[in-house]
């Protein structure tokens, strides 16, 4: 019969109430995962306390609890009547982070994370492309789960700390040397990434989103800050994107806790200067200086932002210790990301049909002025905005789409509980002139049906998914699948 492993609370970095001692058979934060044995992280939560389930997991044979004072309250009786160990701290998300990382005591040897409203996943995996491309067994970790030399599903962009430590552990006994990782701000306020060890961070941009969450702006910039004032030790390099909102004030946290820095940019002060950019259909050529050396190369990728992603990739490339220039003779090879401006369809008159996961005011805007330079003909725009989220970047969403697109089509996107004319009626008012189809695949068959000779269609909100939540149901939908099939149907081709 093979052991259990085990470990005492010391040897994951926990001191129990009283110098009480156990062993660790695994950890949870569901009760309903609890084993004799297990360490049951009862955390604070948005809607409740979880030591409303410490009383569960003492009966599934939890051999230790980890909570605050709150949740120690919370479970008083149950904890005075057991014997369990009971570790008390003021972080108790911070501390189950650095015991997972612990517990499970491997990650491949060079990781990255990058942090920013947009643009996180195109990074993440250019980065993994860019190692690849130079020999090395590299993942992405994200919003599209494992992605590379090892691949597996997540549920969550920046997974919780038993699950990321795992997956971690996982990735690097497949051999795995290099990981970039997508640090979403949830992950980074719930102390998801604490213990992870990273060689450089990198930002990107800082636009609205996510505040129903966060209680506003500056509490956003702060969750995102954390990369670089907390997560990143000392000898690391973060990499920042200073042409954006909060570019330099980012910088100067990362300088304040004593970074060095790599600035991507325009300006004169950047490491990674973007000097100029020319578009055509298929891509464009990007021209570049690394510390005043003048660099040109092709991407065959859509939108000027995606030269942007690409510098914040090469600025991590060269900080987790790759050589610049074998570097950049890997970017003429760089492919888009799933959903991020995919290519989806061409009609017959060579209009195309392009998807994106832009679902947030600026990433949109962003979007439709990267793909104007590509198109001589109409922008046309296929786009809704989520239920049970930011209600107020909903009519935001539609102004971009009045803003910077010829012909606006507003539909549902994942409603979930909310009535979902009330939330087209939210983003209407943002662009009156838009046509409302609430039936997201008409739309986009209307969307197709409309493309002549040079034009283009945008299906923006979301990217790679594969479901459409309604209500608490997700039906299957795919947008790059529903774009394919429209051509096919309308160019004659299904059979």
């Amino acid at each position: 019969m093979t052991d259990i492993p085990t470990k005492s609370l010391a040897d994951l970095g926990l001191t129990a109430q009283g110098g009480a001692e156990a062993r660790v058979t695994g950890l949870a934060v569901d009760s309903r995962l609890v084993k004799a044995g297990t360490l049951f992280a009862a955390l604070p939560g948005s809607k409740v306390h979880g030591g409303e389930f410490i009383q569960y997991a003492l009966r599934m044979g939890a051999s230790a609890i980890l909570t605050d004072a709150e949740g120690a309250r919370i479970a008083a009786e149950e904890l005075a009547a057991s014997p369990v160990a009971v570790v008390v701290v003021e972080d108790p998300r911070a501390a189950l982070a650095y015991a997972a990382a612990l517990w499970f005591g491997a990650q491949p040897e060079v990781m990255v994370a990058v942090t920013g409203t947009n643009g996180k996943t195109s990074v993440a995996s250019f980065t993994r492309q860019i190692w690849e491309a130079l020999g090395l067994q590299a993942v992405n970790i994200g919003t599209t789960g494992v992605e590379g030399a090892w691949e597996a599903p997540l549920a969550h962009t920046t997974p919780e700390p038993i699950t990321l430590h795992r997956v971690l552990a996982e990735a690097a006994a497949q051999g795995v040397t290099h990981a970039a990782m997508e640090a979403s701000s949830h992950g980074l306020a719930q102390k998801r990434l604490d213990g992870v060890r990273l060689a450089a961070g990198g930002f990107t941009n800082l636009t609205q989103d996510h505040l129903d969450y966060h209680a506003d702006f500056d509490e956003y910039f702060s969750a995102k800050a954390g990369l670089f004032d907390r997560v990143l030790g000392e000898d690391g390099v973060a990499v920042i994107q200073m042409d954006t909102n909060r570019g330099t004030e980012m910088c100067n946290a990362a300088e304040s806790a004593g970074l060095e820095v790599i600035r991507v940019g325009r300006g004169q002060e950047c490491h990674l200067r973007l000097l100029g950019l020319r578009f055509d259909s298929t891509g464009q050529d990007l021209r570049f200086a690394w510390n005043g050396a003048v660099q040109q190369v092709r991407l065959e990728l859509i939108g000027g932002f995606q030269s942007e992603n690409v510098l914040v990739a090469v600025g991590l490339a060269i900080a987790a210790g790759s050589d610049p220039a074998e570097v950049f003779a890997t970017l003429p090879r760089l492919q888009g990301v799933r959903g991020r401006m995919q290519l989806a369809a061409t009609r017959e008159n060579g209009a195309a049909v392009f998807v994106d996961y832009a679902h947030t005011p600026d990433a949109l805007a962003t979007a439709l002025q990267a793909l104007r330079p590509h198109v001589m003909g109409r922008l046309i725009c296929v786009f809704g905005a989520g239920g049970d989220r930011d209600q107020g970047k909903r009519k935001l969403m539609g102004e971009a789409v009045a803003a910077h697109a010829d012909v606006g089509i507003v539909t549902d996107d994942n409603p979930r509980t909310e009535d979902p004319s009330d939330i087209r009626a939210m983003v209407l008012q943002g662009c009156p002139e838009a046509t409302e189809v609430g039936d997201r695949a008409e739309a986009i068959l209307r969307g197709v049906d409309a493309l002549q000779p040079g034009d283009a269609l945008l299906i923006a909100g979301k990217g790679h998914e594969t479901g459409q939540t309604v209500g608490e149901v997700v039906y299957p939908f795919d947008d790059v699948e529903q774009a394919s099939v429209a051509v096919a149907a309308l160019d004659g081709h299904l059979t």
